[in-house]
């Protein structure tokens, strides 16, 4: 079977004609595939040609395997969020290219349901008290941001559809990068909101995100709060740090560096800010991968300065995040590609999911509001697996 397929092959073999060719490609995912959905079109991949060998350093690795593998190969998996820790990149067997999915009008609403169970970790005083913990840090150290994360633990009563649930991310949010991987402990999904790094033949594009209010559905409280994040002098320190280290991370492989003013990117339960920063690559041998190593990770996943904030992480934090803040995406034998940081994500193991959430620590944070931030994050996973969500505020603590 060709690396590259056209897509009526799929479509023929899984009696989906008719539907546009994304929805057709998040139809035909099956679990142990490969998808991403993004503003440039959509990726599904399927089977394992080959697998990258573990290495320090996964540009070479990518280089690697792909130097084995068959012209037009492409390389597509995850990188994980500590160092050193083994990646899970795969050459597939098959690569299916549609347009961004399409997505329904007015789809029909889930029937809502509660999970059988639900358990945060930690629980929402723990966190708070973590986040104290960091800002007493940044007082005596040269540490000025910490992402503390937290995850949540839900149990269904039947195993996870993945086909439907990256439906049902899609649907919530068609501008975001939907996507699954599977990592080997489980099946990474999400609807990532920030682009890490993309290469398309000589230009580079990063979409760093950090600063984030809940947003409303009443419309006039909604525009108050985009309109106090953007005019926030926290929220634009804890967005500056991100913007100034990707473009820093950038700087030494592009030409005409553009880094846009940051600007208001709205999803359906967040606002952000924004920065969008291009480039021209001055080496055509740097791929998308070694782009995404050198920027990975930002201050949006980790904190700043990086190895104070690693140390803060690992002492404050009360689980392993895997490839939660790594990052997703694929790279062809050209070195083009696309990386998207994994976050809004979580990993589903048959009827398990383990959600993810982080909140960025700086001087000025306060630990009811980072608490509430994290749970607005939890929240579109948490509806596109039909979950009740009103345990957050009461039994998830």
């Amino acid at each position: 079977m060709a690396a590259t397929e056209q897509l009526g092959s799929i479509v023929d073999s899984t009696g989906l004609a008719g539907r546009t060719a994304g929805s057709e490609l998040v139809a035909a995912y099956r679990p142990g595939s490969f998808f991403l959905a993004s503003r440039a079109g959509t990726l599904l991949a399927h089977g394992v040609a080959h697998r990258a060998p573990d290495a320090a350093d996964p540009a070479e690795a990518v280089r690697a395997v792909l130097a084995a593998a068959r012209p037009g190969s492409v390389v597509v998996g995850a990188l994980p969020f500590a160092p050193g820790a083994p990646a899970s990149l795969v050459v597939p067997e098959a690569v299916h290219h549609g347009p961004p999915p399409v997505v329904t009008p007015n789809p029909v609403p889930r029937p809502r349901r509660r999970p059988l169970a639900m358990r945060a970790v930690p629980g929402q005083q723990v966190y708070a008290d973590g986040v104290r913990a960091a800002l007493e840090l940044m007082r005596g150290t040269e540490l000025a941001k910490v992402v503390l994360a937290r995850a949540l633990e839900v149990t269904s009563g039947e195993p996870v559809n993945l086909a439907e649930l990256l439906g049902s991310l899609i649907e919530l949010d068609p501008v975001g990068y939907t996507f699954a991987v599977d990592t080997g402990q489980g099946t990474l999904v999400g609807s990532s909101p920030e682009l890490l790094v993309s290469r398309k033949g000589g230009t580079v594009f990063a979409n760093p995100l950090a600063g984030t209010l809940p947003r409303d559905r009443d419309p006039v409280v909604d525009g108050q709060r985009a309109t106090r994040l953007l005019g926030s002098a926290k929220d634009r320190l804890e967005h500056g740090l991100v913007a100034e280290a990707v473009a820093e991370g950038l700087r030494p492989f592009v030409r005409k560096l553009e880094v846009s003013e940051p600007e208001l990117l709205p999803t359906t339960a967040l606002w952000h800010l924004s920065t969008r920063i291009t480039g021209e690559l001055t080496d055509p041998d740097v791929s998308s991968v070694d782009l995404a190593r050198a920027l990975h990770p930002t201050p949006a996943v980790c904190g700043t300065p990086v190895a104070s904030a690693r140390a803060a992480i690992a002492d404050i934090e009360s689980f392993d995040r895997g490839f939660y803040t790594g990052a997703v995406g694929w790279c062809d034998e050209h070195g083009d590609g696309e990386w998207v940081v994994a976050i809004r994500c979580g990993l589903v193991d048959a009827n398990t999911v383990r959600l993810f959430a982080g909140a960025g620590i700086v001087p000025g944070s306060r630990p009811a509001d980072e608490v509430a931030e994290t749970s607005a994050k939890f929240r579109p996973l948490l509806t596109a697996l039909g979950f009740a969500h009103e345990e957050l505020d009461g039994g998830a603590r």
